[in-house]
């Protein structure tokens, strides 16, 4: 394998990536926005044919008729979907209560 098919493979796995965050993205705020609207259900069949467009058309121009690209950009598109899905402690919100300083404090 050449340093040019590496380099193709490794764009091709950043695509992914990106086209992991625009969907799995797209559907957090969705269901965020149907929260508070009165047509949910037109939110959510919106943003599902309009993120399932855009990954398509993105898989469809990044692998061309390659399998390999295909697979690594799936594989960057399921990286993504773990990045949004088991995100570091940090990212979590506090209670607004004030609930953890409270059992904090509690504690011996």
């Amino acid at each position: 394998m050449s340093m040019n098919e590496v380099l193709v493979l490794l764009f091709a796995a950043l695509m992914g990536f990106v086209l992991g965050l625009i969907f799995f993205g797209g559907l957090w705020w969705t269901i965020r926005r149907m929260l508070h609207s009165q047509r949910a259900a037109l939110w959510m069949l919106g943003s599902l044919l309009l993120r399932t467009a855009i990954a398509l058309s993105g898989f469809w121009l990044v692998a061309g008729h390659d399998w390999k690209r295909m697979l690594v950009c799936l594989a960057g598109f399921f990286i993504a979907r773990l990045a949004l899905t088991w995100p570091p402690r940090f990212w979590h919100r506090q209670p607004l209560d004030g609930a953890t300083e409270n059992r904090r404090a509690s504690q011996p």
